[in-house]
């Protein structure tokens, strides 16, 4: 009798103890998505998704109506086939599933609902290999997937929102968010890496600066301690890194003082001329470093010159910070038309600043400029809904961000880390 006893008792005492993980197929999922996100369900009233009326057919409304707890949706390799279903297995014992447009694969305790028969076909296949366990980073992300309004996403998945600004995005090509709502903000908290597998700790939360608005026109800001940040995507291909060697002179040697150097890059609206926005790029070249920026900038004025661009003999007056006995050359450059496209110029050391600033512009030149404080932090300060309205915001990032008036994310400089900790605030349009 006790002997029964304890065959009964302690399997349910130790469930108790050390209950089963839930969603335990989220692992074996993640493996083949390139974004999985999680959503509370529907039990506080929020309206039937889209996604659940194409998967369930009629079952949606009801089986909606009594969902507890977190659902999932996630794009797999081929993206464009749509989005992946995923609900606990268990939400659907007993329900009559004739008519519904798929149906479900179990995976573990998940019943994920496919988009066609072919992408259902191809998870099937892609789930019987074996694959290798979460760690460091992808393991704390699958952790916080099994709360509600959490994003994770791979270098697939980025460069399918960002599209051709994903390069720019290195140091950010896997990770996760999570997200809070504080009114008409959107809090966002995370971490991402350069790679997949990483073993880094967590990294400190950097606490997000104030919120400071975008000067008027400004469309976007991205300030950062290093310019490998940006450049280390680019760089990466031959098509970019070819060009500025063969072209324009511009070898490893110059592409090391690009690399190191702090910078401040702009974009602003042009409300009038053939351009739509105007891009500047503020340096702070060492004093070191400045006769070797010097010779650079020298060795443009040919290829400029060989590509039909015209250099006024009228050079910009607005700044000549002094150099020795000199001052720093500034350059502007047009086309046959006279309509200016570019430059650059240096402007005088001011307040903290140690010395005279390098900055390159595209467009016709900005008049006025102010100098930017440097961070150590990689800051991005944007407005998606202007750029988007201009067609300059990736088109494939969810309505919530292409509308928010205001988006800033910010990324600490992991130094020896491989892992950035990332925090924002998006702010959302009063009809939402």
């Amino acid at each position: 009798m006790a002997v029964a006893l304890a065959l009964v008792v302690l399997p349910g005492l130790a469930l108790l103890l050390w209950p089963r993980p839930q969603a335990e197929g989220l692992g074996r999922l993640l493996s083949q998505a390139q974004l999985i996100q999680s959503f509370a369900a529907g039990g506080s009233g929020r309206p039937l998704p889209a996604l659940w009326k194409e998967r369930l057919a009629g079952a949606a409304p009801g089986l909606w109506a009594r969902q507890q707890g977190v659902w999932w949706q996630f794009w797999g390799a081929h993206g464009d086939a749509g989005a992946y279903l995923v609900l606990p297995a268990v939400s659907l014992s007993g329900l009559n599933r004739h008519g519904w447009p798929q149906q479900p694969l179990i995976v573990d305790d998940l019943a994920v609902l496919a988009p066609d028969p072919l992408s259902r076909q191809w998870l099937a296949e892609r789930l019987r290999s074996i694959s290798r366990p979460q760690r460091g980073l992808e393991q704390r992300c699958l952790q916080q997937l099994r709360r509600p309004q959490v994003v994770i996403w791979n270098s697939a998945g980025l460069g399918a929102l960002a599209g051709p600004v994903a390069p720019l995005l290195q140091r950010l090509q896997q990770g996760c968010l999570t997200l809070e709502r504080q009114g008409l903000d959107l809090i966002v908290t995370g971490e991402a890496a350069a790679g997949s597998g990483v073993l880094g700790a967590e990294p400190r939360l950097v606490p997000l600066p104030r919120p400071r608005p975008l000067p008027p026109g400004q469309l976007l800001e991205l300030s950062g301690p290093s310019l490998a940040t940006l450049l280390q995507g680019l760089l990466g291909r031959q098509l970019v890194r070819e060009p500025l060697g063969t072209r324009y002179g511009i070898h490893e040697g110059q592409l090391k003082l690009l690399r190191r150097l702090p910078f401040v890059l702009r974009l602003r609206s042009l409300p009038q001329g053939p351009f739509q926005a105007g891009l500047t790029l503020e340096l702070a070249p060492t004093q070191q470093d400045r006769a070797a920026w010097l010779s650079l900038l020298a060795g443009l004025r040919e290829p400029l010159l060989q590509q039909g661009l015209q250099e006024p003999t009228a050079r910009l007056q607005a700044t000549t910070p002094r150099l020795g006995a000199g001052t720093l050359p500034a350059s502007r450059w047009s086309r046959a038309d006279g309509q200016v496209v570019g430059g650059w110029f240096w402007t005088p050391p001011t307040g903290a600043q140690a010395g005279p600033r390098l900055v390159l512009f595209l467009g016709p030149e900005p008049v006025p400029f102010v100098s930017s404080t440097l961070t150590t932090e990689l800051r991005l300060r944007a407005r998606p809904a202007d750029l988007a309205a201009q067609g300059l915001w990736p088109g494939a990032f969810p309505p919530l961000v292409r509308t928010a008036p205001s988006l800033e994310l910010q990324a600490s400089d992991g130094g020896q880390q491989p892992i950035s900790r990332l925090s924002g605030r998006l702010t959302m349009t009063r009809s939402r």
